[in-house]
């Protein structure tokens, strides 16, 4: 079945809705009920819980408290890379931005001025830089971790449609990852400015991170932004490897990076499974 076509019922569906009734029943604590769908999600999804610091389903309250359930110490061991993996996932697409423009799938880009909400000021930093989108499948952890050590500026919280992510949709749906709702973090970093996106999607009850809490819901259909001091109250800055932010239900990361600042690891190809932790890349010009 052509991907488009795979794709015309969720431009039918109720999808703010869904979303929202998955986000207050998955933050809802229901005993045994709750432990059952869990046990049930765990079965269908094959997640292994050895590597969760509580392995222990029944210990759950919620099924948001096991969705984001933390790793044993010692499961993601850091690169010794400059550039790390931020999440578990699957590489979706990943190389060069083309002037404006960013490779979503085969046949289909959408723009940086776009995915950072319309900011073509912001967007220019990474004319001719690189990009990498990762996605988190429903089996996969939750919790995004820093890439490098890095000072938060700005974030930004752009309304929009709630699509699914998955690579079905990625080569069905023109513009997806700047056209579903989304979280643009952006940092300075010792090796230069980079973004760092929480893009929403289908069944996503909200996004969250460290220094803000969960971002959404509220949904007031309108572009919020929040700006950050360099230095004393307020300002936020963050460990290579630390946790930034986290997905309440499954999506997509996108990250940009200003033009001859990192080398992709060359073990790196799209459909390849990825590990929190592991090298992304290196300095641009390093051996």
């Amino acid at each position: 079945m052509p991907d488009r076509l795979a794709v015309l019922p969720q431009y039918l569906l109720p999808k703010q809705a869904l979303t929202a009734f998955a986000g207050r029943a998955a933050s809802f604590a229901a005993g045994e009920w709750t432990t059952s769908a869990i046990r049930r999600f765990v079965a269908r999804y094959g997640v292994d819980m050895n590597e969760a610091a509580d392995p222990d389903i029944a210990h759950y309250a919620t099924f948001n408290d096991f969705f984001t359930r933390a790793l044993r110490p010692g499961a993601r061991p850091l690169a010794d890379s400059p550039w790390l993996c931020p999440v578990d996932g699957t590489i979706s697409q990943f190389g060069a931005i083309e002037r404006d423009q960013i490779l979503q799938a085969k046949g289909h880009r959408y723009s940086t001025t776009a995915l950072v909400g319309g900011d073509a000021a912001l967007a220019a930093r990474f004319e001719g830089g690189q990009f990498a989108t990762l996605y988190l499948s429903p089996r996969d952890y939750h919790r995004i971790h820093m890439p490098c050590a890095g000072r938060l500026t700005r974030m930004i919280h752009v309304p929009g449609a709630l699509f699914s992510v998955n690579p079905t949709t990625a080569r069905g749906v023109p513009g997806l990852f700047a056209r579903n709702e989304r979280v643009v973090c952006v940092f300075e970093s010792d090796q230069g400015p980079f973004v760092l996106t929480l893009v929403g999607a289908t069944i996503v009850g909200s996004m969250a991170t460290v220094w803000h809490g969960v971002v959404n819901p509220p949904r007031p259909g309108t572009l919020r932004e929040w700006s950050y001091p360099e230095r004393g109250e307020g300002s936020v800055s963050l460990a290579r490897g630390a946790e930034m932010g986290r997905f309440l239900l499954g999506s997509t990361v996108v990250m940009l990076f200003p033009k001859d600042t990192l080398r992709f690891n060359p073990e790196w190809a799209p459909g390849r499974a990825i590990r929190m932790g592991e090298a992304m890349g290196l300095a641009a010009g390093s051996d």
